[in-house]
């Protein structure tokens, strides 16, 4: 997104400015990306529509919440639906492609005492922890690494994992699912 307009009282008229501007309040609008309804959107509808018909691409659109934030409503909006297909992503679920993931990730570690397959084998754990979540999964490993390397271990362990904290919502969730697991057994 671009940064916000300086241009005075924020009266610009270029379209990525006008696009994308922030309120006077200097909230972000909420669900409200392109407004296809101002001159703005309307340029950039059709830019967007020039641009799949003409250019040999494939285009994402990525978002929270796409389908009802302003890109695919009204007549333009239907316009731009009807050149794309819309992909609903969720948590990766506890299988042998999440368990590939951590490996993944694990290979790119560059500790000097990790040990391999480590966090491979804790990958129920780690699933557990993030909730499946690809960038919570990133941000715990990102983190465990760099604080092994700050204390001098250079290997990554549960007990250290333990000691990270991720985002809330995968806390909330971990700590939910803890708690359920010692009420039931």
């Amino acid at each position: 997104m671009p940064p916000p307009c300086t241009h005075p009282a924020n009266n610009c008229k270029h379209t990525a400015c006008n696009s994308a501007q922030t309120p006077p309040d200097g909230r972000p609008r909420r669900g409200t990306v392109l407004n296809l309804a101002t001159t703005a959107g309307e340029e950039l509808s059709d830019h967007l529509k020039y641009f799949t018909e003409h250019l040999p691409a494939t285009f994402i659109y990525a978002g929270i919440d796409v389908e009802h934030s302003g890109l695919f409503t009204g007549i333009r909006g239907d316009q731009i639906a009807g050149r794309c297909t819309l992909l609903h992503t969720g948590p990766f679920p506890l299988n042998s492609e999440w368990e590939a993931l951590v490996a993944t990730m694990e290979a790119t570690l560059r500790l000097h005492q990790h040990k391999a397959e480590t966090l491979a084998s804790l990958h129920p754990y780690l699933h557990q922890r993030t909730g499946g979540m690809i960038g919570s999964l990133s941000h715990l490993i990102r983190a465990a690494a760099i604080s092994a390397i700050l204390d001098g271990s250079e290997r990554i362990t549960r007990r250290q994992l333990d000691t990270i904290h991720v985002d809330h919502a995968s806390e909330r969730a971990f700590r939910g699912e803890a708690r359920r697991g010692r009420a039931a057994g």
